[in-house]
C-alpha cells in the first residue's frame, strides 16, 4: 500500500509489467466496456426520439471511449512501452471517467425537470386553438 502512494509508481516511465490478477481484471473491464458499448448502442437506436435519449447517446459515447482507451492502455502495459505503459495514464483515465460521469449524473437528473416542463407545455397548448 506504501508502494501505490509513492511518486516512483506513479511517474516512472519505464514500469514494469501489471501482476497476472490485475491483468486479467483489465481484460474483464475492457470486455465489460466492450459488451456495454454494444447493448446501449442498441438500446440507444430503440430510443431515438424519447426523453432519455440525449442520456443514452452520451451513455453510449462514454462506453465507447473508455472502451477504446482501455484496450490501447491495455496493450501498452501487456507489451511494456516504455512511456506509454506509465501509470500515470490510468490517473488520467480515472479522471477522465469520474469528470464524464459526473456530466452523465447531472443529464440524467435534467430529465424529470424536462419531462414536468413538456407535461405544462402540453397542459398550455390545450387550450390555444
Amino acid at each position: 500500500m506504501n508502494n501505490l502512494f509513492s511518486l516512483n509508481l506513479w511517474l516512472n516511465p519505464r514500469p514494469g509489467p501489471l501482476m497476472p490478477q490485475y491483468q486479467q481484471y483489465f481484460v474483464i473491464l475492457t470486455v465489460i466496456l466492450v459488451i456495454m458499448t454494444i447493448i446501449i448502442g442498441f438500446i440507444q437506436a430503440r430510443n431515438k426520439n424519447n426523453l432519455y435519449s440525449g442520456f443514452w447517446s452520451g451513455f453510449y459515447y462514454f462506453c465507447l471511449t473508455n472502451a477504446i482507451i482501455s484496450s490501447f492502455l491495455l496493450f501498452f502495459t501487456y507489451e511494456s512501452i516504455p512511456f506509454l505503459s506509465s501509470r500515470f495514464w490510468f490517473l488520467l483515465w480515472g479522471t477522465e471517467i469520474l469528470i464524464w460521469l459526473f456530466f452523465l449524473a447531472k443529464r440524467l437528473i435534467e430529465v424529470p425537470k424536462r419531462k414536468k416542463r413538456l407535461a405544462e407545455e402540453m397542459q398550455y397548448k390545450k387550450y390555444i386553438p
